[in-house]
């Protein structure tokens, strides 16, 4: 028993943010699985990285390039073994769970961010090609990204809705989820294997706000904007079509987990994001120092009044996080194209 299996106990999945060929064949992936990691996530910024770091993709870089693929057709052979790969691996999670756990995410170009259409066929077409059934397909919470949701739903697949900054943000996908699951159902098809979740970042948030509050709210926010967030899902899936068992509710994923302020505890978005129903998706430095010293408890459901009045303290501010979560998307965004077109380099 460790510290993760008392979080899974609590009714969370920890996820680990990373994936390369040396974590699965090391056997360090497998590892962590044992010690209570429920799935894996992947973004183009984790794919450049290991590329860049990794020496076992050396050999099979220099094949590629001597075949007559584009770039972006190496990358996909690429982290489609590795996904696959990771799959297999998080299997036993998977089965043992009935499907619950045991996902991988690998994400679609991030320059289909905003055409629905695109989005939808290269989803399908990633599913198909990596050919597991714990595998996640990840899209963006754009307008187009949530309008591909509801079609990628409707059409039986897995998804991580990722990038999301807000609470109507996310409200918006549970609305396209259900409409996608509603159109699955009328057409008498079998809905029970599709697991979504909706990827919420969270440090982000902190660091774009704290230069401009006062010192009582820095490093406040992100984590009430959570804990208001989960209220809102709380309120959105207890209604009586999700009581259907053959129908799943999203999860709130928190995203974006390790601090980016220095003179924050290591483990504050881990240790003040528990509850059920949730994964915590936490890069490895992050869950090294959660397994070292962090609290495993229900803490997601505590203190809601106050964070309440956090956020009525930053709206009297003047500070609209709406508007702020609209401009995180694209930053985010912009930062996956910039990883994409890096990893796409040396591939050329």
């Amino acid at each position: 028993m460790t510290i993760l299996s008392d979080v899974k106990a609590l009714g969370q999945q920890i996820w680990l943010d990373n994936l390369s060929r040396s974590l699965i064949q090391s056997g360090e992936l497998a590892k962590m699985l044992q010690q209570g990691v429920c799935g894996v996530t992947s973004n183009p910024a984790i794919f450049q990285k290991a590329f860049a770091g990794d020496a076992l993709y050396k050999d099979e870089i220099t094949a590629l390039k001597e075949q007559s693929l584009n770039p972006k057709q190496r990358y996909e052979t690429l982290a489609v073994a590795d996904v696959q790969a990771a799959c297999d691996v998080c299997l036993p999670e998977f089965e043992s769970s009935g499907g619950k756990t045991g996902f991988v995410s690998l994400e679609v170009s991030p320059d289909l961010a905003h055409d629905a259409a695109g989005t939808v066929a290269e989803a399908k077409r990633l599913h198909a090609e990596i050919n597991r059934k714990n595998v996640m397909i990840k899209v963006p919470a754009t307008d187009a990204g949530i309008e591909a949701l509801e079609q990628l739903v409707s059409d039986g697949l897995s998804i991580n809705l990722t990038l999301l900054f807000s609470r109507k943000q996310t409200l918006k996908a549970y609305a396209a989820y259900q409409r996608g699951i509603e159109k699955r159902l009328s057409a008498g098809l079998p809905t029970k294997h599709i697991q979504v979740v909706a990827s919420f970042f969270i440090s982000r948030i902190d660091n774009a706000l704290d230069t401009t509050l006062p010192s009582h709210l820095q490093g406040k926010v992100a984590i009430a904007l959570a804990k208001a967030a989960y209220l809102d899902w709380q309120n959105f899936f207890s209604q009586e079509f999700f009581a259907n068992e053959n129908v799943n509710r999203v999860q709130l994923l928190w995203a974006s987990t390790g601090v980016k302020n220095p003179s924050y505890p290591d483990t504050l978005y881990v240790d003040n994001l528990i509850g059920r129903e949730t994964v915590n998706t936490v890069p490895d430095a992050t869950l090294k120092a959660f397994i070292d010293h962090g609290v495993a408890t229900n803490t997601l459901t505590a203190n809601t009044k106050e964070a309440l009045a956090h956020l009525a303290e930053v709206e009297a501010l003047g500070i609209d996080v709406e508007a702020l979560a609209s401009r995180l998307q694209e930053d985010g965004l912009q930062q996956f194209n910039d990883a994409f077109a890096k990893l796409l380099e040396p591939l050329s």
